[in-house]
């Protein structure tokens, strides 16, 4: 008798294991998705799939530091190289494509070169003098704001039926810009108003002042918080460009105050958490915070990657539910690998330098949670 009644156990017992060995198996095999790394600490719960892109993409741009200035030790962006720097993966070797400001801006909307006017930063706002095309993409010529026939990644949004707004601190009205053929007064900062016009790209194109779009999407940076309520009112490109003064521009700035990295870092610590915490950066957001250029007319290597790395050496980090946290990628960019990974995010075509051939795009070592 009990021969009989533990054989049936055994057999039992057996199964049973052998049926949890399967799940634990089909488990462990399953493919990880982007989002399946350690979660941000903002939060963030998308999950992904493979091959899965951002939706919502945030650009911040900061001015005039070196890399090792930002990411050295000792740097006095604790908030950014620190406690960011942990959430995100840092591109080390991010290159601005020009000096001063304003080219570099224009690249990362519409993949056009420097000329020797936005080189200047446009003291005049002056329209581009066009005398030919070359490749790739390219107006040649010189001069500040481009013919309405220069596309850029706004109008290609727009076109596909997605959103994009840029938010600049301290413009007030919106698409504030000077008068065509006169002089741009917001090259130095003011109390009260510290806007600076050439850090502001969409008004360098006539397709968007042009366009009921620039009232509309070229706000003051105050909207933002509002917008990031909800998905439906977050753009699907967010462009943002602090004051002179919270950029690190200016130090001291004009009230002042102390400026420099130390005032971006703060101005960083009290602005980025309301993006990170938003319903559409942990849904599928990814946020990109870099620099213009770096101090003192530094330049990268030459040849290293279409459009130039004459802006120096400033790196960028990226914050995403599809980045892992604390890691690094030392593979080349320049602001117009920016705007390709953009348009990639969005399957549109690249404008520019950004679909030169031998342009780095972010890619698996950015978008590395899952690894």
């Amino acid at each position: 008798m009990s021969r009989k009644t533990t054989r049936p156990c055994r057999r039992l017992a057996g199964g049973l294991l052998v049926a949890a060995l399967l799940v634990v198996s089909a488990v462990a095999c399953e493919p990880a998705p982007p989002g399946g790394g350690p979660a941000p600490t903002s939060g963030g719960t998308a999950t992904g799939r493979p091959g899965a892109k951002p939706g919502h993409v945030f650009v911040i741009n900061l001015e005039n530091k070196g890399y090792y200035k930002v990411w050295g030790e000792g740097s006095e962006a604790p908030y950014l190289s620190q406690t960011l720097r942990s959430q995100g993966v840092l591109l080390s070797e991010y290159y601005g494509i020009a000096h001063n400001s304003n080219p570099n801006y224009l690249a990362q909307i519409s993949g056009q070169a420097s000329n020797a006017m936005t080189r200047a930063d446009c003291p005049m706002y002056a329209p581009f003098q066009q005398t030919g095309t070359a490749a790739p993409g390219q107006v040649e010529g010189t001069g500040c704001v481009y013919p309405a026939s220069v596309p850029t990644v706004a109008g290609q949004l727009s076109a596909a039926g997605k959103t994009w707004k840029g938010y600049m601190e301290d413009m007030g009205t919106p698409c504030r810009h000077p008068d065509l053929g006169s002089r741009d007064t917001s090259q130095r900062a003011e109390v009260g108003d510290q806007y600076a016009t050439r850090h502001n790209p969409f008004v360098y194109f006539e397709s968007i002042t042009s366009s009921p779009d620039c009232q509309r999407n070229v706000v003051d940076f105050g909207e933002l918080r509002g917008d990031l309520q909800s998905v439906a009112t977050t753009p699907n490109l967010t462009y943002i460009s602090p004051n002179l003064c919270n950029d690190g521009h200016d130090n001291p700035c004009v009230d002042g105050s102390t400026g420099g990295l130390a005032a971006a870092d703060s101005w960083l610590s009290q602005q980025v958490p309301a993006i990170i915490d938003s319903p559409a950066f942990k849904q599928d957001g990814m946020l990109v915070i870099t620099f213009d250029e770096s101090e003192g007319k530094t330049v990268g290597p030459a040849g290293l990657l279409p459009g130039g790395t004459d802006g120096g050496r400033i790196g960028a980090l990226v914050l995403s539910p599809f980045t892992k946290g604390g890691t690094t990628s030392d593979r080349a960019y320049n602001h117009f690998s920016l705007l390709a990974s953009i348009e990639d995010a969005f399957s549109l075509p690249r404008l520019g330098y950004a679909g030169a051939p031998g342009l780095n795009s972010f890619g698996g070592d950015v978008f590395n949670a899952g690894s």
